[in-house]
C-alpha cells in the first residue's frame, strides 16, 4: 500500500511539472532563444506601470518548479543560471536598473512575483544579485522573507551611501544617487542617515535562517567589501544565521561570478533540498 501510495505521489508531481511545461505557450509576448533555452518577453502590469519582464524555461521543469529570481543586468556572467536551466528551474527577471531597491522596486518585483506564482511557480525562489542587484535583492527578501529559498549576491551594494552615495568609501554615482533620493523619496540628509539598508535590516531573514550566498573581490574600489559584503556577513553570522563567503583575492568590481558556477549552484541545491 505505502508504495502505491509512493507511487501516485510521483506521478502526481510529474504531471505537475508536465502540465507547466505545456503551460509555456501561455507566458504573452515575443518568444525567442536564450543560451538554448525558450526565453518569453513581455511586460507585467504594477501599480507604477507596466514593466518588461523575461521568463526563460527549461526543457523540462524539475519537481517543484523552481526558479531563479534575477536582479538587474539580465545576461550578465550568466554561467549560474544556464546551468541552473539544465537541472530544470526557471529564469526570470523583471527590468529596471534605477531604482536601487527602492520601495517602488520592491512593489514591481511583488506583482512579477505574484504572476509567476499564479503560474505554478514555487512560492520560495532562489534569488539572484549583481552590485546593485545586491540591495535589490535583499529589500525584496526582507520585505517577503517567507517567500525565499536562500539569496546569492555578488559583489553586492548593500549600503547606498557607500554606492552610489560615495559618503562611506566607495565609488561615488551623482545621477544613481538622484535617483535613490527620488525613488527612495528621500532628502539628501535623511538618505545619509538611513538605517534600513540591508546591512542594517536584515532581521526578517536572519529569524528565519534564510541562507546567504556572498561572492565578493576583497580589491573592490566601486563598490567596497568593507562597508558591504562584509559588514552583512560578520552580521549576519553573529545574528546565528546562515551564510557563507566566497572572497577573490585581487579582485575588483570586475568580473562578477565565478568562471565554474558549481559552489552557487551547490548552494541553491542544498537550499532547496
Amino acid at each position: 500500500m505505502k508504495a502505491v501510495r509512493f507511487l501516485l505521489l510521483v506521478v502526481l508531481a510529474f504531471s505537475a511539472s508536465a502540465a507547466l511545461a505545456d503551460e509555456h505557450n501561455a507566458f504573452p509576448g515575443y518568444k525567442g532563444q536564450w543560451n538554448g533555452f525558450d526565453n518569453y518577453e513581455f511586460t507585467v502590469d504594477t501599480e507604477f506601470g507596466a514593466r518588461p519582464c523575461r521568463v526563460v524555461c527549461p526543457k523540462e521543469p524539475a519537481e517543484g518548479n523552481p526558479w531563479v529570481f534575477r536582479a538587474v543586468f539580465f545576461g550578465h556572467e550568466p554561467q549560474t543560471e544556464i546551468a541552473m536551466l539544465k537541472l530544470g528551474w526557471h529564469v526570470a527577471w523583471i527590468g529596471y536598473t534605477d531604482l536601487v531597491g527602492s520601495p517602488e522596486n520592491v512593489s514591481q518585483r511583488n506583482s512579477f512575483y505574484k504572476y509567476l506564482v499564479d503560474k505554478g511557480l514555487s512560492k520560495k525562489p532562489v534569488l539572484l544579485g549583481m552590485s546593485r542587484g545586491g540591495i535589490t535583492s535583499m529589500n525584496w527578501a526582507i520585505a517577503n522573507p517567507d517567500c525565499v529559498t536562500a539569496i546569492y549576491i555578488d559583489n553586492p551594494v548593500l549600503d547606498f551611501r557607500s554606492w552610489p552615495g560615495g559618503f562611506k568609501p566607495g565609488k561615488p554615482s551623482p545621477a544613481d544617487w538622484q535617483s535613490v533620493l527620488k525613488s527612495y523619496h528621500l532628502t539628501e540628509q535623511e538618505a545619509k542617515e538611513y538605517k534600513y539598508c540591508p546591512v542594517d535590516a536584515f532581521g526578517p531573514l536572519a529569524q528565519r535562517k534564510v541562507p546567504i550566498l556572498l561572492v565578493c573581490g576583497d580589491s573592490d574600489h566601486v563598490v567596497p567589501f568593507d562597508v558591504n559584503g562584509k559588514v552583512l556577513y560578520e552580521r549576519y553570522k553573529a545574528a546565528g544565521a546562515p551564510v557563507e563567503l566566497i572572497l577573490k583575492p585581487g579582485n575588483d568590481h570586475h568580473p562578477h561570478s565565478l568562471k565554474d558556477p558549481k559552489p552557487i549552484v551547490d548552494f541553491y541545491l542544498k537550499a532547496w533540498k
